[in-house]
């Protein structure tokens, strides 16, 4: 880099480095700083009529020049810090605020909207399908052997907003606190043929589909299980099928599962349509791992609830 065009007037005012130490040691220090030439021409031929002592000859204005060339170039430095790390006070809220996820997001930080699971990192975007309500952000973790756990997804839990305000003619009287120790209005939400959808965001590296379906097959296997008495291994199978071995997983990918309208429950593996089937108990027993009694992540299902009692109300 160089700097050009630095002619100030110093009207006669050089100072001789061998007098003026400081000034050395000044300029000792500048030349660290920008080891760089302040003339935009080459060096000059040496000049066999000057003197050594002329040659040593140092005027203020090229300090000058340095002090402010440094000056500006950390004004600068600092500038693009502050405004490429600048984050909205929404960022930092825990995820047990009272607000809901969609509530408290920036609409500058990015293009679009989106609310980050803080352990891995994950972003969602905090409408899904144009009008689906991101509630809360969780993650899926899978202890190996009682030994160490991996965490293999992050998850984001969305409700049709229009939806859910349809519970407002039977829970619309009651209060917000009424409302979040009321288990019935979680169980209709679980119960009740409400769109929704859960995307799953894969965060571990070496994840096969073979090992999701095997999941699946244990985690919705037991709901099936918990809620209709039997092993409907038949309605397992087509669900598990959806995930097929030639189907790849690498971190990023996402999986939707969503309840759609008459009870279907549509898969979609990174945009792509997978299959549906109808279903109550199976969209249920799926739902149920991620806003049912025993969730896979508790503290996402608390939010996931605030969210609920928020969409209800506003």
């Amino acid at each position: 880099m160089v700097l050009r065009a630095f002619s100030l007037k110093t009207r006669g005012l050089n100072f001789d480095l061998e007098r003026k130490p400081k000034f050395r040691s000044f300029l000792a220090m500048v030349s660290l700083r920008f080891p760089f030439s302040f003339s935009g021409s080459p060096n000059p031929l040496p000049n066999p009529n000057r003197s050594p002592r002329s040659s040593r000859r140092f005027s203020p204005a090229i300090a000058f020049a340095a002090a402010a060339a440094f000056g500006v170039g950390m004004s600068f430095a600092v500038g693009r810090k502050l405004s490429t790390n600048q984050t909205d006070g929404s960022a930092e809220k825990p995820w047990g605020s009272e607000a809901p996820v969609w509530a408290s997001l920036s609409l500058t930080a990015a293009p679009a909207e989106t609310a980050v699971e803080s352990r891995t990192g994950v972003s969602f975007p905090a409408v899904l399908d144009g009008s689906r309500r991101l509630l809360g952000v969780g993650l899926r973790r899978k202890n190996i052997l009682g030994l160490k756990n991996i965490d293999v997804y992050a998850f984001g839990v969305y409700a049709e907003e229009s939806d859910v305000k349809k519970l407002c003619e039977k829970y619309g009287s009651l209060s917000a606190s009424e409302l979040k120790e009321n288990q019935d209005f979680f169980a209709d939400v679980l119960d009740q043929d409400l769109r929704m959808t859960v995307r799953l965001q894969i965060v571990y590296g070496r994840l096969s589909i073979r090992s999701v379906r095997s999941a699946f097959e244990e985690s919705v296997g037991s709901r099936l299980q918990k809620f209709s008495g039997s092993k409907n291994e038949e309605l397992l199978k087509r669900f598990t099928s959806l995930f097929k071995d030639e189907q790849k997983l690498p971190p990023g990918s996402t999986i939707d599962l969503s309840r759609e309208e008459g009870y279907i429950l549509r898969t979609k593996i990174d945009g792509k349509e997978m299959g549906s089937i109808q279903s109550k108990l199976l969209c249920r027993s799926v739902l149920d791992l991620y806003i049912g009694n025993d969730p896979f992540d508790k503290l996402a299902k608390e939010n996931v609830d605030r969210g609920l009692v928020s969409l209800l109300q506003n």
